[in-house]
This record gives structure tokens, sequence and C-alpha cells, in this order.
């Protein structure tokens, strides 16, 4: 890394986190718990049940009706968007509703690689501001982020941005969360599993890097983008 690098922008899941602490445990930690959290909630959720039926109109693979008042009906089209693996915002912010009562109940402890703690302390003395990326909302990254195996690590964290920015695949993403940091794209690194991702951000004009860590799906090696394996490569 660059001393032109003036901030390091970060996905989670196979980044600074295990793939299989998002999908073992995370993920069917609120599966399981949609239905009850819906009906005890409704009233509270109408900004998510509006984009859901915004959403349902545009989804050509479920082919039950959807009632937006109906809580049944809202249940049964999150748990499909759940099951097929669907980037919903507003399956996201529920499901990011759920987690905080996991974390805040001692229920769920988050995991980050050995290596993300120290990471995080020396960009910081080095003047480096960190930023997270994610398909999750903004409220579950701050969540993991305070409740990890290695403590409280967002008083290192500047800035988050989720979906509401844009798809992980969309260069036009890049290029906001540069404006929303104040800071020039090309001084910008991103950290991701996901090469397409990468496509889109080096598109964009960040610097890019791709992290390969245990449990991480492979990846096609036709790609132009530096590879580590911890953050401890990142000097």
């Amino acid at each position: 890394m660059t001393s032109d690098i003036k901030a390091i922008l970060l996905d989670i899941e196979g980044t600074t986190t295990p793939i299989d602490f998002v999908h073992k445990i995370l993920f069917p930690y609120s599966r399981e718990r949609i239905p009850e959290f819906v009906r005890e909630n409704f009233d509270q959720l109408s900004k998510e049940t509006r984009l859901l039926a915004i959403e349902h109109a545009s989804e050509t693979a479920y082919r039950s009706a959807f009632d937006e008042n109906s809580p049944a009906s809202v249940t049964e089209f999150l748990l499909f968007l759940v099951d097929n693996d669907r980037k919903s915002t507003p399956l996201k912010s529920i499901q990011g509703m759920i987690w905080r009562h996991g974390y805040e109940s001692g229920e769920i402890r988050s995991q980050v690689f050995e290596d993300v703690p120290k990471a995080f302390e020396r960009w910081t003395a080095a003047g480096k501001r960190i930023a997270i990326y994610s398909s999750g909302s903004i409220l579950a990254q701050k969540d993991l982020f305070k409740h990890t195996d290695h403590g409280d690590l967002t008083p290192f964290i500047s800035a988050y941005f989720d979906t509401t920015t844009g798809g992980k695949k969309e260069a036009g993403s890049y290029v906001k969360i540069a404006a929303e940091l104040a800071m020039e794209v090309g001084k910008i690194l991103f950290v991701s599993d996901v090469v397409a991702e990468l496509e889109a951000a080096k598109a964009a004009g960040m610097d890019t890097a791709l992290s390969i860590r245990n449990g991480n799906a492979p990846v096609d090696e036709n790609h132009d983008h530096r590879a580590i394996r911890t953050f401890e490569e990142l000097h």
C-alpha cells in the first residue's frame, strides 16, 4: 500500500470476517427469527414493507401474491429472499434489527480474522481512514464491529456504506463513496474477496486488493488485482 492511499475501504464477508460466521451463524439466526420478529414488530416496519412491495413487483421467480399489510405475506416473501440470497435492502434492514438483539443479549459474538485489529491500529496510526462497504445494513455493520471477539472495533471506523449507496458491482457506487469521504477516488484502496466488486471499484479509479482467506470460494486467477492473504501484506 503506497503512501498515496489515504483510506482503506473494506468488504466484510471473506475480508474482515470468516464466511462461515456469516453463513452458519448470522444467516440461520435471523432466518429462524424472521416470522416472530415481523409478527411482533409489524407496525414499525412500514418503510421496509413498502420497499418489499416494490421489489416484489419486479421479482420474476416469486410466484405468490404479496400483501404489504399482511405479516404472513411479508414473512413468506422475506424467507424467499433469504433462501435465494437476494441483496435486498429491506431484508438486510430487518436482519440487522434481529442481529442487534442477538448481539445485545449475548447470543451472538461476531468474528474477525486475527490480523484485523492490529491492522486497524496500524492504519489509524498512519493517518489512514477506514471505511466499510457491505451488502449488510449499516446497522448490522456497526453491531458486527462493536461486538467482536477482539472487542469493540468501531472507534477505528470512520464511515459505513451499504446497498443504499448502490450495488457493489457498479462503478458508480465507488464514485459516490469517494464523494462521501470527500476524497479523490484514486486515494482509496478497496479490499474484497469478490473479483466483480474489485472490477467495479477499479473502473471507478480505486486501487484494489483481492482478499484470499481460509474458507473463501476459489477465484478465477485471470484477474489483475493484487492478492493478499492477510492485512499484514498491506503496509
